[in-house]
């Protein structure tokens, strides 16, 4: 769950610290104040885009920093499987921004934004005003479905997906195979003219290199002898090289006679002697052994021209010319024996296909069998978020086609009033309803998930009275079981609050600063009363309030 939340130097937030615990969190204050500038850094914890603009000074950089402890061994297991470390049953989600950059961070150590996103996926939930919308969208439901029952169905989505992918290779194999005579018959033509080229030159590995090699050798061959000739000239000339360290080695011999301490100079100048000898004599065979034939250098350049060209045809190495004639081998051999190989290809494809529709039937049947009890305890979420009569069903009809999903097509269908015809779920017009289904549907999901802490916002649109009663009572009994966290306008809501912060906008300095702060129970009363009484807050306001709160404080 979500431990602690550290923010600073954020839009309006200078710098915030705060704690979360078990239970139901309320975040209110007055329009404007920043409560979404709180929802916006936890985004930026968690992967989410930085924009520049969100700086609240481009001098400093901004920090937001979520600890969350690590609570069942289904998270340790997905941890493990992204490769992400647990110290201390935690993990630490930092985000540095400046106006230059972006830095991540899990555990101290830096990585891609990417890894900040699969790590929250693990422990947190975000639902806002865009997931309510998404529910109008049918991919949307296969996701929730799948979701619901992915205990039973986790494997062998991934054994359908390996399935899939070879149905579309073999598809695409078998489609680019078929061809008729006369077409096959210019292609057995053009792949024998092609792979004669390449066999009739008989390439080598790393022919090419040795080649340049040669040629860069006999290309140069006058600058080469000529600069031979210098160094020959400069080492054996009377007064050269040879004959000046020749005489220091006799003198240094003679002065060694006189004095024993020049004796070891005298050994390392002879050894310079021969050294410097037996290069002259290497030179010099080298000087009399050195061909440069014209002829061999036509050859050279005559058989790089060749290597050359069929570089430029078939590959950028020797190497992968050769390749290139084995790949064209292989498929000269199944044109020629075509029938027999579209034959295999066919009867491969088949067996392909028939595993895939094996394995999408198979999908499809545990998905319904899902849906079915997904339906039962989504209709007994929303009879208790006070719709008055409400049937929901999944409706699935087959697709055409394979998908990597498999065969199913699934969409929501409801009816929220007595006597109306059940329809698709993107036909309920109002707000308020679409946020209740979405919040029945987490609650459903709640209780087949590992994740602790679920994040409302807007979850009280277009919603009041005794509906508003029910959505509170409904959030207030999922925080049983997991950490619930909710910004809200409405007092029913926020009565319900173990922890309710207040979120505020002063200016201090000319500066507008948002602050956060935990609210004690008379603090608590006093908002709820801001929240129920509007510009004028009474005595009856107040206990009207503090009703409220104390009844919540019995649920």
């Amino acid at each position: 769950m979500l431990e602690n939340l550290h923010v600073k130097n954020l839009a309006l937030i200078e710098e915030e610290d705060i704690s979360f615990l078990d239970g139901l969190h309320i975040l209110s204050g007055e329009t404007g104040a920043g409560k979404s500038i709180i929802l916006g850094a936890l985004g930026l914890a968690l992967g989410g885009k930085a924009p520049k603009d969100m700086l609240r000074d481009n001098q400093q950089e901004a920090l937001v920093e979520a600890i969350f402890r690590v609570s069942n061994d289904e998270q340790r297991r997905r941890l493990e499987e992204v490769d992400i470390p647990i110290y201390d049953d935690q993990v630490i989600l930092t985000r540095k921004i400046s106006d230059t950059r972006s830095v991540a961070k899990i555990n101290g150590e830096t990585v891609p934004a990417i890894k900040l996103k699969q790590a929250g996926s693990i422990f947190i939930d975000i639902y806002g005003q865009q997931e309510h919308q998404s529910l109008g969208n049918k991919k949307k439901h296969i996701e929730l479905i799948d979701s619901y029952a992915k205990a039973d169905i986790s494997k062998l989505k991934t054994e359908l997906k390996e399935a899939y992918k070879q149905y579309v290779a073999k598809k695409k194999e078998l489609e680019s195979a078929n061809m008729d005579e006369a077409t096959r018959l210019r292609e057995i033509s053009f792949l024998e003219h092609e792979i004669e080229e390449i066999s009739t030159a008989n390439l080598k590995p790393h022919e090419d290199e040795e080649l340049e090699a040669k040629y860069k050798k006999l290309n140069n061959s006058k600058r080469i002898m000529e600069a031979l000739g210098i160094v020959q000239n400069n080492i054996s000339e009377t007064g050269g090289a040879s004959d000046m360290i020749g005489r220091s080695v006799r003198e240094l011999m003679t002065a060694a006679n006189y004095d024993s301490d020049l004796e070891n100079m005298s050994d390392m100048l002879g050894d310079v002697e021969n050294l410097l000898s037996d290069f002259s004599r290497e030179l010099s065979e080298y000087m009399s052994d050195a061909e440069f034939s014209g002829e061999a250098f036509v050859e050279i350049e005559d058989r790089l021209n060749v290597v050359n060209r069929l570089k430029d045809k078939y590959g950028q190495t020797i190497e992968e010319v050769l390749q290139a004639l084995e790949e064209k081998n292989e498929k000269l051999e199944k044109l020629q024996g075509f029938e027999q190989y579209y034959e295999n290809l066919k009867q491969d494809f088949a067996k392909v296909k028939d595993e895939l529709e094996n394995l999408s039937v198979q999908l499809s049947v545990l998905r319904k069998e899902n849906a079915k009890k997904f339906s039962k305890l989504l209709e007994q979420a929303l009879l208790d978020l006070n719709f008055l009569d409400v049937k929901f069903d999944v409706k699935f009809r087959r697709l055409e086609d394979y998908t990597i999903e498999g065969i199913d097509d699934v969409e929501f269908m409801i009816s929220t009033n007595p006597g109306e015809p059940i329809k698709p779920l993107k036909d309920i017009a109002s707000g308020g309803e679409m946020s209740r289904v979405m919040l029945g549907i987490r609650t459903v999901m709640a209780e087949n998930d590992s994740i602790d802490t679920l994040i409302f916002d807007e979850i009280d649109a277009g919603i009041s009275g005794r509906t508003a009663q029910a959505v509170s009572e409904k959030l207030k009994m999922v925080s049983k079981g997991h950490q619930v966290i909710c910004i809200t306008h409405l007092p029913q809501i926020a009565a319900m609050a173990d922890q309710h912060y207040l979120i505020e906008k002063e200016v201090q300095g000319g500066n507008t600063i948002s602050s956060i702060q935990a609210l004690s129970y008379h603090d608590s009363v006093k908002e709820l009363a801001r929240m129920l009484g509007g510009a004028e807050i009474t005595q009856t306001v107040l206990d009207n309030a503090k009703e409220m709160k104390d009844l919540a404080m019995m649920k």
